[in-house]
This record gives C-alpha cells, sequence and structure tokens, in this order.
C-alpha cells in the first residue's frame, strides 16, 4: 500500500507547503515578501488615485504604467550583472530599503500639500529603479535556500503570494484611501517594507557563485550570450514573449466590456477578479502540475491554455461564461509561470541566475505592455472580440512553433544540472 508521503490521491494535487515547514529561513522570507507585496499593490492604486485627481486625464494614468516599467527595462540587465557579482542578500537589502524610503517620501509628500503629477511619477520612476536590482537578487534566493526536490514547490508559494496580493492589495486599497486618505497607503507599503527586511535579514550570506560576473558591459554581454546559445531558457522565454505579447486581455477589458455586456462597471470589475481568482486555484492544486517531471511541457501547455481560453472569451456572448474562460486563463498562466520558473532556475548556473532573473524580470514586465497595446491597436482597427480571437490564436500558434523548433524543451525536466557559462574576451 501507498504512503502519505508519496504524492499520491487528494494531498498529491493540492499546493505543497513543505517548503515552509522544512526551511525557517524560506519561511519568514516568503511572509515578508507577501506582506510587503501587498503594501505595493494599496501604493499602485494610491498613485492612480493621486494622478488622477491631479490631472483627470488617463494619458497620465497610463503614464504610470511607463514611470515602472522604463527603469526595469533600461537598468535590469545592468542590476542582474551586479547582482552576480556582489553579495546578494546585501544587495537586496540595499534596493529593497531604498524601495521603502521611496514609499516614505510618498507618504510625506501626500501629508504635506502633495507634488505636481510629474513629481510622484518621478518617485515612482526612482522606486522602479530599486525593484530593477531587488528583483533580479530575489529570484536568486529560493534555488540556494531549497533543495532541487522542492523547487517547483517553492515557486508555485511565491506565486500564490504574489496573487494574493493582486486580490486583496487594491481592495484594501481602496477602504485606506477611502477611510484614512493616499498618505495613509503609502505609509501603509512603507511599513510593510520592514516586513521584508525581516525576512532578508534571515538570510545567510549568498556569494555570487564560482564566477562572479564581469564589470560593466562585458558581464551583460556573457549573459545574454548565455540565453542565446542555452535552448531551454531562450525556449521559455520565448514563449513567455509568445504568451504576454501577443495575446494580454487586459486594456481589452473596457471595450468588451462595453461590447458584449452593456458597459456595466460591476462586470468590469470582475474581469481582473476572474484573472487572478483563476491564478489562486490553479496555486492551491498546483500539486497535479509542480511533481510533473517534465516542465518545459506543463509550461508548453498552459500557454497553449491561456491563447486558447482568451480566444474562448472573445466568442463568447455571455458574462458569466466569459467569466469562466478567464478563470480558466488565470490558471492557465499559473501553470506556465511556475514551470517557467523552475525551468529557467535549473537550469542556470548560480554565477548567472542575477542576469538571467533580469531577463525574465524585463519579458515579464515589457511583454505585457506591449501585448496590452497590440490589442488595443487591434481593437481600434477591428474590434475587442476580434483583437481577442486573433490574439489567441497567435499565442497558440507561437507556443506551438516554440515547441517544434526547441526539442530539449519539451524533454527538459526539473533535475537537470545548469551549464556553466564560459565568459567571453
Amino acid at each position: 500500500m501507498k504512503g502519505k508521503g508519496d504524492g499520491t490521491g487528494a494531498r498529491g494535487v493540492l499546493l505543497d507547503v513543505a517548503p515552509l515547514r522544512s526551511s525557517p529561513t524560506f519561511r519568514r522570507l516568503w511572509i515578508g515578501t507577501a506582506l510587503s507585496g501587498l503594501g505595493s499593490q494599496m501604493t499602485l492604486v494610491a498613485v492612480m488615485f493621486q494622478v488622477w485627481q491631479l490631472t483627470h486625464s488617463t494619458a497620465w494614468t497610463g503614464a504610470v504604467a511607463l514611470a515602472q516599467a522604463v527603469p526595469l527595462i533600461v537598468f535590469g540587465l545592468f542590476a542582474g550583472s551586479v547582482v552576480d557579482r556582489v553579495d546578494r542578500r546585501a544587495f537586496y537589502l540595499c534596493t529593497t530599503l531604498g524601495q521603502a524610503g521611496c514609499s516614505l517620501l510618498l507618504a510625506v509628500q501626500s501629508f504635506l500639500g502633495g507634488l505636481p503629477a510629474a513629481g510622484v511619477l518621478l518617485l515612482v520612476a526612482v522606486q522602479s529603479c530599486f525593484v530593477a536590482g531587488s528583483g533580479p537578487a530575489f529570484r536568486t534566493f529560493v534555488p540556494h535556500l531549497l533543495p532541487k526536490r522542492q523547487l517547483a514547490a517553492g515557486l508555485a508559494l511565491k506565486r500564490i503570494a504574489f496573487q494574493g496580493a493582486m486580490l486583496l492589495g487594491p481592495a484594501l486599497g481602496g477602504v485606506v484611501l477611502g477611510e484614512l486618505g493616499i498618505g495613509a497607503c503609502y505609509l501603509v507599503d512603507a511599513l510593510t517594507f520592514a516586513a521584508g527586511l525581516y525576512g532578508a535579514f534571515g538570510l545567510p550570506p549568498l556569494p555570487p557563485g564560482d564566477e562572479p560576473a564581469r564589470p560593466g558591459l562585458r558581464g551583460v554581454r556573457d549573459g545574454l550570450a548565455f540565453l542565446v546559445r542555452t535552448p531551454v531558457i531562450r525556449g521559455a522565454l520565448l514563449t513567455d514573449l509568445a504568451a504576454t505579447v501577443l495575446s494580454m486581455p487586459i486594456s481589452l477589458f473596457p471595450l468588451v466590456n462595453s461590447e458584449r455586456f452593456g458597459g456595466n462597471p460591476r462586470t468590469l470589475g470582475l474581469f481582473l477578479t476572474a484573472l487572478a481568482a483563476g491564478g489562486v486555484v490553479a496555486s492551491v492544486f498546483s500539486g497535479s502540475f509542480t511533481r510533473l517531471p517534465r516542465p518545459g511541457l506543463v509550461m508548453l501547455g498552459g500557454s497553449a491554455a491561456w491563447g486558447g481560453a482568451l480566444a474562448l472569451f472573445g466568442l463568447s456572448p455571455n458574462a458569466w461564461c466569459g467569466l469562466a474562460f478567464l478563470v480558466v486563463a488565470g490558471a492557465a498562466d499559473t501553470v506556465s509561470v511556475v514551470s517557467r520558473n523552475t525551468l529557467v532556475q535549473t537550469h542556470t548556473p548560480s554565477e548567472l541566475l542575477g542576469r538571467v532573473g533580469a531577463a525574465e524580470q524585463i519579458v515579464g514586465q515589457g511583454g505585457p505592455d506591449l501585448g496590452n497595446m497590440r490589442g488595443g491597436l487591434v481593437a481600434d482597427a477591428t474590434s475587442g472580440a476580434a483583437a481577442l480571437v486573433s490574439g489567441g490564436l497567435l499565442c497558440i500558434g507561437a507556443v506551438v512553433l516554440v515547441g517544434l523548433g526547441t526539442p530539449g524543451l519539451r524533454g527538459a525536466d526539473a533535475t537537470a544540472t545548469a551549464q556553466t557559462a564560459p565568459t567571453g574576451p
């Protein structure tokens, strides 16, 4: 008879919390980042609200996303190279303190009467510069804290913390905004960084590996060369781009809501909630896919399912049926993201984790922005439904091409030994 620890039965499909039990250091880090992520979502709501109050312009509120994305894209690879040269724990602590300081400045300016919109966006951009460094540093921690057999479970736990913040943060931010004002939202965010710092202080020293990155552009070039010549990593990032650039739906939600569902604001609010809810469900049952031996195939399947669900959402004439397809899309996205992260971190040598993590962060930030722009342009020329259906079908086609063109991706497992990247001249 099979025992309780074999991963079979109902327990085998549920979220694996073994990393929280076996590693107190990972547990503290996970709790800290979950709380600080909640505060960051509250700040995003507060920034959007403050900028809208100051300008009453959708162009300015759209510029909030630009202020967040540009520093990540411009400085991300250089920050990743620094992560691969210095003690990662110390670097993460410094960049997290920088983010907390920016949240405090946002709170102070609000209590003192407020900056103009350009000043608020400048503070958001400075904070994003620190995120460009803290993100790649954080991505190096999980492989060092957990054994390989628990890596996928640890990444699934990280994902559910992110989704929980996405679900609860905006709602909590709205309540605090209404009761205590904009400055209180910023202040709560600054205080939640204390939890993130507490988790990081418990980390051991984390040197960059056997071969620290070379300084300047040479280190960045070594990282890019590794990405290009490693089929599994290259295919994983291309799959993510296929899913986000070709079929990101969020910019289409207001138009589809108006075209198909009468413009009801309650329905519009449910669109994003449905995506996040699907992600949470997939995370709760993540044991069903994190224990599978080939995360490459799982990632490809999840990405194709994302595109298919969004195409069906575009075709759906019924609001509740459409929301059900968005739940499926959110679940498929989580399956794809967790499997991709598992692949990338198991096939990347320790000395390159910072640079590869920075590339993942850039793709994760820039891909959705480009995808939302693509969807908006197509919808302007046709309709929201046409943009969704065409994007979903293009996503499926691109994922199939990546899978066929990268045989190693289909056969990649979660126990591979990462290659060592040679440095150039």
